[in-house]
């Protein structure tokens, strides 16, 4: 083994003695009042790092600033090559609870790594969920002369439902040559990665195939990638069971873009194949669904002609769909009937079934479902509530603080870096640590952690930690009531109902502003640069450049008034301009030429886009809550679903709202209130 150079361990000599002095200073701290000067040096240390210059006379005022950890890490981390492992393992004894302490030691153990200095790596390597890391320690204990157990050391790893890091490949290749990976594995896994719709699983594992199983293996994946090219090569495939697979899920995959066409596909290449009845069923089912969401004349009879093996939960439901948008109630009742007995607990048939068991003048028997509904707080429950003269059912639970346990959240799980990152107004790096901090956390303590970020403002921390159970009762901290002057304005300024503005928000970013989604929207209303452009225009509202809908103010301006021109092309009606807000207003054009006859709640059932169907239902049932929040009553459902065509003005203070109460727990005795019913739409 080569000895180090003089100047080296002059080096290492000199970092450690330095590391020794700083941890010496890490601190025990807690939020303050007032951190303006130590948040200024923070910034300039910071800089200096960056630059390669020198920080510690600005860090002199920092002994018990929160991030003093992350300013050593990082300088820590420019030094990688020199740090020994006792200086890693001496940081992470004094800060072994922050991030930066973790970022520092990935990022030398992933260098110890790619040199395979494995001795070290196995010193200072600890379990965690990195599988990156997982892989390298697996690779150390191999250097090491050790052996792998599958179940303990890959078997979770392996049932994973997405790909394997590089560094698990030589790994990978132990097991395979010590017989504890074989082609049988590899199919398994290969058929998780199918049913998962992953190339990328797929294709590092076909190179793992014998030869003769090789070429199946690459053809599904191209099925996966690019399924056209994959039916133009198919008559030219083996006629076996992978190579059927493949076509089936080519044919399935291409009939989302070209129904009819690949229906010719599949008659064709049924010269070629011989298919099984699965297969058969299979493809039916692919062309019966695609069908149904364009609303072709024959979908309906399709559906309900498949055999029951080829039916699945996307076609029984979308066989509802069709019947309902075709006002056939007799076809939806029998579809109703059809669905899994899971769908049938879903809130959202358990209302279509009562209002199409009102159609066939069953009302008795709709009651029934009504009466348990309209004791939910979601859009079906207000729904049930208006058909039965109900209130609304909202059961308020309020967290109380403990400043105890909150110091203790600060101070001993490290909370305190995340606030002062967001004082600092690094959004990423603020939820970086939150996210880091939390997964430590008892619920208790998340529950306490998300009452604080509520009170800091800091809301969307608050949304998605309280997000299940009882959790959901936590209303004041899920649906806060921020920005109330400037959206109550903004509403008021543009014929706006404030309560939908807030349920906008809330189910475009819940409250996180910087959110930027896939599609490119920017900010608290989710707006992308060129409707903001557009708007900012028309309205002489300063706007130059995408970051600035980062910006709250400049958002909720220009959001609003782009909500107002929804709402002024269908007569403000809120449900329709929703779902614009969401699919386009082309989409819902084409939807409104096809199905504009239907009553409103008949109509959102039908909207082909799963997202903007959801949307629609979540934000109605957020304009109850946050009408709630303001007013302590809540305008009807109902009354904010006007059919299309009819004018809809926004509620005012004096506009007659529902009573909300939270029930006394339902008995079998329980009954609904004699009917009343507010229709949608009436």
């Amino acid at each position: 083994m080569s000895r180090a150079s003089p100047l080296t361990r002059f080096r290492r000599r000199r970092w450690s003695r330095w590391l020794l002095c700083l941890t010496a200073l890490l601190p025990s701290f807690a939020l303050a009042a007032d951190r303006t000067q130590e948040r200024q040096a923070f910034r300039r240390a910071l800089e200096a790092i960056e630059r390669g210059r020198g920080w510690k006379a600005e860090a002199a005022v920092l002994v018990d600033y929160p991030l003093l950890p992350t300013l050593q890490a990082r300088e820590l981390a420019r030094q990688l090559d020199t740090l020994k492992r006792e200086d890693i393992q001496a940081f992470v004894a004094r800060a072994p609870d922050a991030l930066a302490t973790e970022d520092l030691r990935k990022a030398w153990l992933l260098q110890r790594a790619e040199k395979k200095q494995w001795e070290d790596f196995r010193a200072v390597y600890a379990d965690g969920p990195d599988r990156e890391l997982r892989c390298h320690a697996l690779n150390a204990r191999l250097a090491g002369g050790g052996t792998l157990n599958w179940t303990e050391d890959l078997d979770a790893l392996w049932n994973e439902d997405r790909p394997l890091p590089g560094a698990c490949e030589p790994v990978l290749d132990w097991a395979t040559q010590n017989k504890l990976l074989d082609t049988a594995k590899l199919w398994q896994r290969i058929d998780r990665g199918l049913a998962a719709g992953k190339a990328a699983m797929v294709d590092p594992l076909a190179r793992r195939l014998p030869p003769a199983d090789k070429p199946a293996a690459d053809r599904l994946s191209l099925a996966l990638r690019d399924p056209g090219a994959a039916l133009k090569q198919a008559n030219a495939w083996p006629d076996d069971a992978r190579h059927r697979r493949a076509a089936v899920m080519a044919l399935t995959r291409q009939a989302r873009r070209d129904s009819a066409g690949t229906e010719a596909n599949f008659t064709a290449l049924a010269k070629h194949f011989h298919w099984t009845a699965a297969d058969r069923g299979d493809v039916d089912a692919a062309f019966a669904l695609y069908r149904a969401t364009e609303f072709d004349a024959d979908a309906l009879q399709r559906l309900a002609n498949l055999p029951t093996g080829a039916q699945t939960d996307a076609t029984r439901e979308w066989r509802v769909r069709v019947a309902l948008a075709a006002s056939d109630w007799t076809a939806a009742l029998q579809a109703l009937d059809a669905l899994g007995d899971k769908q049938k607990t879903d809130e959202e048939w358990r209302y279509l079934r009562a209002r199409v068991l009102r159609k066939l003048d069953r009302g008795d028997e709709a009651d029934v479902l009504l009466g348990p509904l309209a004791r939910e707080a979601n859009f079906y429950g207000f729904l049930a509530a208006d058909w039965t003269n109900q209130p609304y059912a909202i059961c308020l639970s309020s967290l109380v603080s403990d400043r105890a346990a909150e110091q203790r959240l600060l101070v001993d799980y490290g909370l305190a870096r995340a606030f002062e990152w967001r004082a600092l107004d690094d959004a990423r790096e603020a939820r970086r640590e939150w996210d880091y901090t939390l997964a430590r956390l008892t619920p208790e303590q998340r529950r306490l952690a998300a009452d604080l970020a509520y009170r800091e403002g800091w809301y969307d921390r608050a949304v998605f930690a309280l997000n299940k159970g009882e959790e959901l009762r936590y209303y004041e901290q899920r649906f806060p009531l921020a920005r109330e002057p400037q959206i109550r304005r903004a509403s008021h300024e543009t014929g706006l109902d404030p309560a939908w503005t807030y349920a906008i928000i809330r189910a475009e970013s819940a409250w996180v502003e910087d959110a930027r989604s896939s599609a490119d929207a920017y900010g608290l209303m989710q707006l992308l640069p060129a409707t903001a452009a557009r708007v900012a225009k028309g309205a002489g509202i300063a706007y130059t450049r995408a970051e600035d809908l980062y910006h709250g103010d400049t958002n909720i301006a220009l959001g609003t008034r782009y909500l107002s021109q929804m709402a002024g092309r269908y007569n403000g009606a809120p449900w329709l301009a929703s779902a614009a807000y969401n699919a386009g207003p082309g989409a819902v054009e084409r939807w409104l030429a096809q199905r504009g006859q239907l009553e409103p709640d008949f109509f959102i059932a039908s909207i082909p886009y799963k997202e903007t169907r959801e949307y629609v239902a979540r934000v109605l049932a957020f304009s109850v809550i946050y009408d709630w929040r303001m007013n302590g009553k809540a305008l009807a459902v109902a009354a904010r679903l006007p059919r299309y065509g009819q004018d809809y003005a926004a509620p005012g203070r004096e506009t007659p709202r529902k009573t909300v109460t939270c029930p006394a727990p339902a008995t079998a005795d329980t009954k609904p209130a004699s009917p009343a019913p507010v229709a949608p739409g009436a």
